[in-house]
């Protein structure tokens, strides 16, 4: 027991957001001979007042003119944070705010003279990373001439990389986009709560009221497929759909709902109500899992010049990160079946202390209440 309220401790702590851990924005900009650099930049108001102490009255409210007033600390904050190999900075661009969906951002204008380019830039970003080591920059780069962006994430361990002269080719396109799926799916809790709450009941059947352990591997494997594929399908659409600008969620709506769905699969798993048909709950709730995930992709970026390509790098990716998950989890679940621990422990203490997180986060995010 004290385990479990360990566990649930941990759990109530992460982030009620859970798809938006602390990131930057960049749009970088060659132009010509790629001597003049143009950047913007969207910080966070949130990060900028951890580190620059922006709230000075204390009121846990940012305003216009608290970050006005130190508009000069947050230029010189971010040109010391950010450094392309042999340029200068030039006076910078006046600064604006922008609403993102986890919150406002102060969005800078950046300008750099570079010397001429001998096929590479190389760009170096250490903005948060000694007060967050998981913070993230997230940049779109406009080689001279690129008709699309090239995604680049600098993180603790890659702060330094190259900007390549050239346009990005469609391989590097697509294994980007793949890797930046697989790590949302990783870094995003909720989605992976939804899941293992439906995967839990997989090595088990309902008779009399009572879970019992499934006799073949076969049989559970088939359950997960069947689970797997209607969330993917599910999600693929709406993903598709808002990615390309067909359908908008409003994104607190979004982000509660995904919220709720966690907190009905992991009840269900209580009482049995859905057994035979998961995949159906997979389905009618992966669709707004999807609006989840297009977020995200909204937060990178999508190359006009390759955007069908980025699309399915990014789907794919999502998918393998669910599929490494579900290998991960099936064989370990499968040999504890029989026993209380998996029964009892797992299934039943499991789901309770998951439906409990997602009903915190469902409150945090439909009330808009701070983490």
């Amino acid at each position: 027991m004290k385990r479990l309220l360990a566990l649930l401790a941990l759990l109530l702590a992460l982030p009620a957001w859970a798809h938006k851990p602390s990131d930057s924005y960049l749009t970088v900009r060659a132009n010509g001979d790629g001597r003049a650099i143009e950047v913007r930049w969207d910080l966070a108001l949130r990060d900028l007042d951890y580190v620059l102490g922006l709230d000075r009255d204390g009121n846990g409210e940012i305003t216009w003119g608290e970050v006005r007033r130190r508009a000069d600390d947050i230029h010189h904050y971010a040109t010391s944070r950010l450094a392309f190999a042999g340029c200068t900075w030039a006076a910078p661009g006046a600064m604006q705010l922008d609403h993102h969906s986890d919150g406002t951002y102060a969005v800078l204008s950046l300008h750099a003279d570079c010397p001429p380019s001998a096929g590479e830039l190389k760009l170096r970003y250490t903005a948060l990373f000694d007060v967050d080591p998981t913070h993230r920059g997230l940049v779109q780069w406009l080689a001279p001439g690129a008709t699309g962006a090239q995604a680049l994430v600098f993180s603790s361990a890659s702060s330094e990389q190259a900007l390549s002269m050239r346009a990005p080719s469609a391989w590097e396109t697509f294994r980007q986009y793949v890797v930046e799926g697989v790590w949302h799916i990783w870094i995003g809790f909720d989605h992976i709560l939804f899941l293992l709450s439906l995967l839990l009941p997989a090595v088990l059947f309902r008779r009399d009221n009572r879970w019992e352990p499934v006799d073949s591997l076969r049989g559970a494997v088939l359950a997960v497929v069947k689970v797997v594929t209607a969330f993917t399908l599910a999600h693929s659409v709406t993903l598709s759909l808002a990615a390309l600008g067909f359908v908008s969620l409003p994104s607190r709506l979004v982000e509660s709902v995904i919220a709720a769905s966690v907190v009905v699969a992991a009840l269900n798993n209580l009482r049995g109500t859905v057994e035979k048909r998961r995949w159906v709950m997979a389905f009618v709730f992966g669709l707004i899992h999807g609006f989840g995930f297009a977020s995200v992709l909204a937060d990178l970026g999508l190359p006009q010049g390759a955007l069908t390509l980025a699309l399915v790098g990014f789907n794919a990716g999502v998918e393998l990160g669910q599929l490494a998950i579900v290998a991960a989890f099936l064989p370990l679940a499968f040999a504890l079946r029989r026993t209380a621990f998996y029964r009892v422990g797992v299934l039943r203490f499991g789901s309770l202390a998951i439906a409990l997180v997602a009903a915190w986060w469902f409150v945090q995010r439909a009330f808009d209440i701070g983490a």
